[in-house]
C-alpha cells in the first residue's frame, strides 16, 4: 500500500509541475516599451525648410559693345590683368575686363569673286575719275593762260571788254570743274577702299599694333568678384553678362517655402538657421514675396513655392564664414507659446478619428483619447485627455493592447 501511495504521490506531483511550467510559459510577460514623461514647457511651431545665402546687392558686368573679351581668370600678356573669384576691386579703378575688335569673318567663294569684281570695277573708277582730273586740270592751265593773253589785250584796247569776261568765265568754270572731280576721285577711293576691307578674313588679319585700340571695362562697385561668368576669350554681342560684383558682408538668407506654409508666416517672425556647418544663429523674416512659383522636387512633383527673404540678427562675427549660395537650414517660428502641456509625438496614434495614446499605470496599459493642438516634429499641445507627470509609450507596437503589462525598457 505504501508503495502505491508514493506512486500516485510522484504522479500528482510530476503532473503539477508539468501544469505549473505550462501555466509559466502561457502567463503574459510584461512588454518592453519606451516611456516618456507629458510636461510643461515652452513650444513652437516651425516651418523648415532648405535656404541658400544671398549677397543682396548683386552688380553684373556687362560688354558695352560687341568684341572679344579676353580670358578674364588668366593673365593677359602685355595687358598683365589676372581676375579670380573672390578678388577684391574698387569701383572705377580696378579693370575686370579687357575687350578688343572683333576678328572678321570667313568668305566664302561666290562672295570673294563678287567683292574681287567689286574692287577691279572700283580701280577702273578710280583710274577714269584720275584722267578726268588731269583733263580738267589741263583745261583749267589752258584757261587761264587765255585770260593772261586777254587781259594783256584789253590793256591795249586790243579786245572787246566782252572777250576779257569771257576769258575769266571759262577759268572758273574749269577751276569749278576740278574741284568736282577732284571729289568724285576720292569718292572712288574711298568705295575702293571699302570693298577691299571687305576682303579681309582671319587668314591675313593683321593684329593691332596699339594695345590702347582696347577696351578696359572697370568694376562698377567696390567689393569681391562673386562669380565670372565669362570665363575664357570669347566674341560676345553687347549686354552679355561678364562678372558678377558684390560684397560678401551684405549677406541675407532666401527660401523657397511652399505656398500653405508661407500663408502661416508673418513679416518680422524669428527664424533658426542651421545645417550650414556652424552653431545655430538667429534671424528674422524680412520679406515674403507676394507671388509664387512653379518648383519641381526631387520626386518630379509640381509645388508652388514662395520665396521668403531672411535676415541675420546675430552679430556679423557670427556669420562671417558663410558666402554667396551657401545651404542652410531655415526654422521659422509661426506660432509660440511659454508654458503648455507637452506629449512627445512619437506617443501619439490615430483611434478613429481622435488621437490617442497608451497611459501606463501601475504597470498596465490604458488607451486615453486626447485633444491635440498646435505640434512641431518633436511634441504636441495636449489640450485636454493627459495632465502632466503621466507616463505614456512611445511608437508603441501591435503588441500593446488595453491593460497589458509593460515594463519600460533599459536605457530608455
Amino acid at each position: 500500500m505504501r508503495v502505491n501511495w508514493l506512486k500516485r504521490t510522484a504522479w500528482i506531483l510530476g503532473l503539477a509541475l508539468v501544469l505549473g511550467g505550462l501555466a509559466w510559459f502561457a502567463w503574459p510577460r510584461p512588454v518592453a516599451v519606451d516611456l516618456a514623461a507629458v510636461t510643461r514647457g515652452k513650444l513652437a511651431v516651425t516651418v523648415d525648410d532648405e535656404g541658400k545665402t544671398r549677397v543682396r546687392h548683386i552688380y553684373t558686368v556687362s560688354a558695352p559693345i560687341a568684341g572679344k573679351v579676353l580670358r578674364i581668370s588668366r593673365p593677359f600678356g602685355d595687358h598683365g590683368i589676372s581676375r579670380h573669384v573672390g578678388d577684391v576691386v574698387t569701383a572705377d579703378e580696378t579693370v575686370v575686363a579687357v575687350m578688343q575688335p572683333m576678328t572678321p569673318g570667313f568668305i566664302d567663294v561666290r562672295s570673294r569673286e563678287e567683292l574681287e569684281a567689286a574692287v577691279a570695277s572700283a580701280d577702273a573708277a578710280v583710274k577714269q575719275a584720275e584722267a578726268d582730273t588731269r583733263r580738267l586740270q589741263a583745261a583749267l592751265d589752258f584757261s587761264r593762260t587765255e585770260l593772261q593773253r586777254a587781259q594783256a589785250l584789253a590793256r591795249t584796247q586790243t579786245i572787246s571788254t566782252q572777250a576779257l569776261d569771257k576769258a575769266k568765265f571759262e577759268v572758273e568754270t574749269s577751276e569749278a570743274a576740278l574741284i568736282s572731280a577732284k571729289a568724285q576721285l576720292e569718292v572712288r577711293q574711298f568705295t575702293r577702299t571699302s570693298l577691299a576691307a571687305r576682303l579681309i578674313d582671319p587668314m591675313n588679319r593683321t593684329a593691332p599694333a596699339n594695345p590702347a585700340c582696347c577696351v578696359q571695362i572697370k568694376a562698377p562697385v567696390t567689393g569681391r568678384i562673386l562669380r565670372i561668368i565669362q570665363d575664357s576669350e570669347a566674341v560676345v554681342q553687347a549686354g552679355t553678362p561678364l562678372i558678377d560684383i558684390g560684397d560678401p558682408a551684405d549677406l541675407e538668407v532666401v527660401a523657397d517655402l511652399l505656398s500653405t506654409d508661407a500663408v502661416q508666416i508673418m513679416v518680422g517672425a524669428p527664424v533658426r538657421i542651421d545645417g550650414w556647418g556652424g552653431a545655430p544663429m538667429q534671424g528674422r523674416v524680412a520679406r515674403v514675396d507676394p507671388a509664387g512659383f512653379v518648383k519641381v522636387s526631387a520626386l518630379g512633383i509640381e509645388e508652388q513655392r514662395v520665396r521668403t527673404t531672411i535676415e541675420f540678427t546675430d552679430p556679423p562675427d557670427t556669420w562671417s564664414r558663410l558666402g554667396h549660395d551657401y545651404r542652410v537650414i531655415v526654422h521659422v517660428t509661426v506660432w509660440n507659446a511659454e508654458d503648455v502641456l507637452r506629449v512627445p509625438v512619437g506617443a501619439l496614434f490615430r483611434q478613429g478619428d481622435d488621437w490617442a495614446v497608451f497611459a501606463v499605470k501601475d504597470g498596465r496599459t490604458s488607451p486615453t483619447v486626447v485633444t491635440i493642438g498646435h505640434r512641431n516634429g518633436r511634441m504636441a499641445e495636449v489640450l485636454s485627455g493627459l495632465s502632466a507627470g503621466h507616463r505614456v509609450i512611445l511608437h508603441p507596437s501591435d503588441r500593446i493592447r488595453k491593460g497589458a503589462p509593460v515594463s519600460e525598457r533599459e536605457g530608455g
